[in-house]
């Protein structure tokens, strides 16, 4: 078995699984936000029982129209807040937090070997420390909040293997943003993406959960990485309770695989409106911008703030651009901030918020008006994504956006690090 059908044997009474079986599969974790969860809470209060299976199980994280945009999301924030209340569910409000897809691994709430499901779709973050991780339907929590399980066909797996040396100013967006363009937005559909090779082993954990992050963006169900040193690094001082590591069989049957050399691969930009129309920031053309973020589930961890500060540097933001950085979560913001971030942030003229989904869905914070182009360290570049239909949003990593920022066009970072 490969590491998708290991992890979810093991939470079955099965000894092995195989592609397009359907299996009952026990939950470690079920998250929601303040979309998903109010949709959860009714239909599982149709159900009849009145306790969920387990509250230490159930957490829920305030974070997309975070702090309340208008009434209507201070009403299901409030849903939320005293279903949690009354469940004792685990519960992440504003201020003590952030976004989900950040909070979770560094809580130390998702670690290898878990199944995890979430009413969002980017739950495959946690792939990157091994978990099968994958987002669902608000209808689906319900059930499994109320049983502990998940009725699921058990996915393909493609093995995707990534051969040679990073550039400075590429990471785990372009490699992604690169496979995305390769392989289409339904490449992997319903697979499990399996990623390794040697530039993987040297991505850091933050460049592989922007990788597991955008594997629903090619259609996959889940995006997982092996278990290696640098993952149990990342959650020896996280993880207080023991946990289970898998490895593929050497036998292991994939759908496919497909490798990249990526020596030499530049920064990617997927333009408007597909994360799949990619192509390397040299081609960009001359493609000026009205708004840039740096932030989000994607790309809104330390290491992503420490790339764009050092773009920042002594420079200022373009007169003609909007800039918002936007820390993961409060921990995140506290280490920026201790780090002198922030303050190179402020002196560079960006607008750095609290925590916060808000503009990569076109929340709230950053919405665009209409013919208004943004480079965004986000996920999604569909129409209407980040406002108006006819606003563009262009995707790639910090490093781009920050020196986009500063030249109020798409740009290399070397253009303004020479």
């Amino acid at each position: 078995m490969n590491l998708a059908e290991k992890i979810l044997a093991a939470h079955t009474d099965r000894k092995q699984v195989s592609p397009g079986e359907f299996v009952n599969a026990r939950v470690d974790v079920i998250l929601a936000n303040d979309i998903t969860a109010p949709i959860a809470i009714r239909e599982f209060k149709k159900i009849g029982v009145s306790r969920v299976f387990d509250p230490k199980k159930i957490v829920m994280v305030l974070d997309h129209f975070m702090p309340n945009r208008d009434i209507a999301s201070a009403e299901m924030a409030k849903i939320v807040r005293e279903f949690c209340g009354e469940q004792k569910a685990v519960f992440f409000e504003v201020g003590k937090a952030g976004i989900e897809h950040v909070v979770l691994p560094e809580q130390g709430i998702t670690f290898p070997g878990q199944v995890v499901i979430g009413g969002d779709s980017h739950t495959c973050t946690y792939g990157a420390v091994g978990a099968f991780a994958t987002g669902v339907g608000s209808t689906d929590l319900a059930a499994a909040m109320a049983t502990g399980d998940l009725w699921m066909k058990v996915p393909t797996t493609i093995k995707f293997v990534y051969h040679g040396n990073l550039e400075r100013w590429v990471g785990g967006k372009d490699l992604i943003l690169h496979t995305i363009g390769d392989i289409g937005v339904d490449g992997a559909l319903y697979s499990a993406m399996e990623f390794t090779g040697e530039a993987i082993d040297a991505l850091s954990m933050d460049g592989r959960f922007t990788m597991a992050n955008m594997t629903i963006e090619a259609g996959g169900k889940v995006g997982l990485f092996r278990v290696d040193n640098k993952t149990q690094l990342y959650i020896k001082s996280r993880v207080q309770r023991p946990y289970n590591v898998y490895e593929p069989d050497s036998d292991a049957e994939y759908a496919k695989v497909i490798e990249y050399d990526v020596t030499g691969l530049e920064p990617q930009v997927a333009f408007p409106h597909s994360p799949a129309n990619t192509r390397p920031v040299s081609q960009a053309g001359n493609i000026k911008i009205d708004q840039a973020i740096i932030g989000s589930c994607t790309n809104g961890r330390i290491d992503d703030l420490k790339v764009a500060a050092q773009i920042f540097k002594g420079k200022k933001v373009h007169p003609g651009v909007r800039c918002i950085v936007i820390p993961g979560s409060q921990q995140v913001y506290a280490e920026a901030l201790n780090e002198g971030l922030i303050a190179i942030f402020i002196k560079a003229d960006a607008a750095v918020s609290t925590p916060t989904c808000g503009p990569c869905f076109g929340g709230h914070m950053g919405v665009l008006a209409e013919g208004e182009r943004c480079v965004s360290t986000t996920n999604r570049n569909f129409v209407g994504r980040m406002g108006h239909p006819k606003s563009e949003v262009y995707l790639a990593n910090p490093a781009v956006a920050a020196a986009s920022a500063v030249l109020g066009r798409i740009a290399h970072p070397d253009e303004v690090m020479k």
